[in-house]
């Protein structure tokens, strides 16, 4: 071959002859192949690389914990593809393309990083794709049409369960009218959509509207008073001896709980205890109840608790407070978001309830509700694990009287609230009488606060709760 001239033509490099004497195939060379498929402009039948995108707090890994689709699923943008959970919180991954699923490259509980491939999806011959994705060529396959929401230029505000439903019953999100906050598709709006096109009559919903108390002689039954204590029963599980150590990698939100853990105990801690007379609260509590549950709510005494802590907080703003690193200023945190240590099957998490200093006691248990659902679900948000200011651990749940709460950072103080014992006491008069006692025991910052100060708002917090009625003189 008698070469006259070589050009260069991005990532193939072409080889023009004056003179062929012999044709080789070697005379068209590839430099790069991989870039030839580099394109924002793709044909029928080429797959991308969708990787796993950035999803903030400086996250670099995840554990896969669902997938919401499978190899051969059709999906559309906006479709949910699976969870995810890092050492803060579960985050559910979205497509950014209309496709077919190819590949799936991480099975459950596996790690999965940030920039990696997640899945590889067939897009459509007529969508283009972004030019940094990686498309790889292969050939068209037939496969049926399915029908999936598409939403455009508007991310729908839902759940994985109700993205499932909706995908389980054929309806696209974005004809569906969310009642919940921030315009959030509830599960009671797909089933209301849904009864309006098949005709069906569904139970009106327990939030839409507030129900009168009914009258004492047509509610229920009471309970009988001298009701049996009930006894713990310990819980007995199949004990499998292997005679083998096993090691196991820290992931989760275990391994969020040795950062934060680590860092606290840095903060010179102090401890104040107090015992708390729930007497008055115990029988005010029995007769809301049965009207919060009208209402499709649990009424605990932890929304008590919460608004009790609010208010005091407005009278000790350095409880609700943070330090910065060098010690140096200190910021007093305009809301009041009080977090909840819960004990769940990922480990300890503590998710808030947000400005708690302008919700109702009945706003706050709904709340804890949904935080309580979303927990033993392991499906909590960043949102609801971040930006606490003070934080109310009840470890009476599960026994106990005291404990020695370990604060969270970058707050100055946590509660850690016992179980509630009747034990005989003496009034005014010096008569024995049968009370609702609960001890806590409170941990602060001795750096920016001293232990008058914590006794004080000990005795407010206190105050409230024995006669929660006066309560009343304070909420807004």
């Amino acid at each position: 071959v008698c070469i006259h001239r070589v050009r260069s033509c991005s990532s193939i490099r072409f080889i023009k002859s004056k003179y062929v004497c012999v044709f080789d195939k070697s005379a068209l060379k590839f430099s790069h192949q991989q870039r030839l498929f580099r394109t924002s402009a793709v044909s029928c039948g080429q797959i991308v690389q969708f990787k796993l995108s950035d999803i903030g707090e400086g996250i670099t890994e995840v554990t896969v914990k669902e997938w919401y689709i499978k190899e051969g699923d059709s999906v559309s943008q906006f479709d949910s593809i699976c969870e995810v959970q890092s050492d803060k919180a579960s985050v559910t991954i979205t497509s950014r393309y209309d496709g077919i699923i190819r590949k799936l490259h991480y099975n459950l509980d596996e790690i999965a990083y940030v920039g990696k491939p997640l899945v590889d999806i067939e897009i459509d011959a007529s969508k283009g794709v972004a030019p940094e994705e990686d498309v790889v060529e292969t050939p068209p396959m037939s496969h049926e049409e399915h029908t999936h929401q598409e939403i455009k230029g508007h991310k729908t505000l839902a759940t994985p369960a109700v993205r499932r439903l909706a995908m389980e019953n054929n309806i696209k999100l974005s004809e569906v009218v969310g009642t919940g906050k921030d315009n959030r598709i509830l599960k009671e709006d797909i089933l209301n959509y849904l009864a309006k096109q098949t005709g069906a009559i569904l139970p009106p919903s327990p939030k839409a509207e507030i129900i009168p108390p009914l009258p004492k002689s047509e509610t229920m039954p009471a309970a009988p008073k001298d009701k049996a204590r009930k006894i713990p029963v310990p819980v007995s599980r199949p004990i499998v001896f292997s005679g083998k150590d096993k090691t196991e990698p820290v992931t989760g939100f275990q391994k969020a709980m040795v950062k934060t853990m680590s860092a606290a105990l840095k903060i010179p801690h102090f401890g104040y205890c107090d015992e708390i007379d729930l007497t008055q609260l115990v029988q005010l509590r029995e007769e809301l109840k049965p009207l919060a549950q009208i209402r499709g709510v649990k009424l605990s005494f932890m929304p008590f608790f919460i608004k009790a802590a609010s208010l005091g907080l407005l009278q000790y703003p350095i409880l609700n407070a943070s330090l910065d690193e060098s010690c140096q200023n200190v910021t007093y945190k305009a809301s009041h978001n009080i977090g909840v240590a819960m004990d769940t099957d990922q480990g300890l998490i503590v998710p808030n309830v947000k400005n708690v200093q302008v919700c109702s006691v009945f706003e706050i248990a709904s709340e804890l509700n949904r935080l309580q659902s979303l927990g033993s679900a392991g499906q909590l948000g960043t949102n609801d694990l971040t930006g606490g200011t003070f934080t109310l651990s009840n470890i009476g749940t599960i026994g106990g009287t005291y404990a020695k709460a370990v604060i969270l950072p970058p707050e100055v103080a946590i509660g850690a609230l016992g179980k509630i014992q009747v034990l005989p006491r003496f009034n005014g008069k010096g008569e024995v009488f049968k009370a609702q006692i609960m001890n806590v025991s409170w941990s602060a910052d001795h750096r920016i606060i001293d232990g008058a100060t914590m006794a004080r708002f000990s005795n407010l917090w206190k105050s409230y709760l024995e006669n929660p009625a006066s309560m009343l003189l304070d909420l807004k």
